[in-house]
């Protein structure tokens, strides 16, 4: 990913924020989807290819 500023975003079903909240925050560049936690957003980031993460959102529909 570049080094510019990504768009983070959370799902809207995401828990409100509180002390026990969890959730993870994306960013979808070209070719790869970011996330990271979004309660340590300075952290970093985990890089995958679309098609890895559609794939990972579908197993977990089901």
């Amino acid at each position: 990913m570049a080094d510019r500023e990504l768009m983070w975003f959370k799902s809207s079903h995401s828990d409100a924020d509180t002390e026990h909240s969890t959730c993870v925050e994306v960013a979808l560049e070209s070719r790869a989807t970011a996330v990271r936690d979004s309660k340590a957003p300075a952290a970093g980031h985990l890089t995958v290819p679309h098609l890895a993460w559609s794939a990972l959102l579908s197993s977990l529909r089901y």
